[in-house]
């Protein structure tokens, strides 16, 4: 019997049932930025279980298409051939708009984020946007950013491919309607109620009204696969992680 699962490989397996989403549009190539291992897990893990799936990964130093650094994926969003890819913020708000910049009078000067760098272009320019946050608390879901550096929606006429699919975070999978620029909430992970996640997000959402979903466990299958085949091809890119998570380190 498998070793029950860590809170990463039950967030890696929620993320890819959304990469697999079959109302959403296809995901065939999709890139994952520097410092999002559980995001890497999942797109590993939709590879595994044979789906085919193009995977930039750009904290890798082989094994991805780029020979110039990110303005090759800008260029490869700009003219519609990447299909998902994966933001977080410092700042999240219940119209999915990100600061990544920081908190107080601008730039940001009480707290600083890392800074938006291409996040705003990411998000107009490609289809599908998964938000994906672990940290789930009234600092971080707020119900209004302090400074939108990569807007959840756009007004009527501005040119925009996609918005966000979904929020996943420590406690929950959010879902977000771009018409209504508003989330619900489709699932909640193990031990976690409505009232508890309304208690610990500062903007308002919908819910079912007859009882929450769990999110699923992921399968023995799943779980096999992430601490084998999916660990083998994170060990170089992702050692710390590895480590903690699978238990596994890379060799000397």
């Amino acid at each position: 019997m498998s070793a029950a699962a860590k809170p990463e490989e039950r967030l890696a397996a929620a993320v890819a049932r959304l990469i697999l989403d079959p109302s959403a549009p296809p995901a065939r190539h999709v890139a994952v930025g520097a410092a999002s291992p559980i995001p890497a897990a999942a797109c590993y893990l939709v590879q595994k279980l044979g789906h085919p799936l193009r995977l930039s990964l750009l904290a890798r130093p082989t094994g991805n298409p780029f020979t110039e650094g990110t303005r090759e994926l800008f260029d490869l969003a700009g003219q519609g051939r990447l299909d998902l890819f994966f933001l977080g913020g410092g700042e999240i708000d219940g119209g999915a708009n990100l600061n990544l910049v920081g908190t107080g009078e601008w730039p940001g000067r009480a707290v600083r984020f890392p800074g938006s760098f291409g996040s705003a272009f990411m998000y107009m320019m490609v289809p599908r946007t998964i938000l994906f946050r672990e940290e789930h608390s009234p600092r971080v879901l707020v119900p209004r950013v302090a400074h939108v550096s990569a807007p959840g929606t756009s007004p009527p006429g501005v040119f925009r491919r996609g918005t966000a699919q979904a929020l996943v975070t420590g406690r929950c999978v959010f879902r977000f309607d771009p018409a209504r620029a508003r989330f619900s909430l489709e699932s909640l992970h193990p031990g976690e109620t409505l009232e508890g996640v309304r208690a610990a997000t500062g903007f308002d959402f919908d819910a079912p009204g007859r009882g929450v979903p769990d999110t699923p466990e992921p399968t023995a299958e799943e779980l096999a696969l992430l601490r084998g085949p999916v660990c083998d091809e994170m060990l170089g890119t992702y050692p710390e992680f590895c480590a903690r998570v699978f238990g596994r380190k890379a060799a000397a």
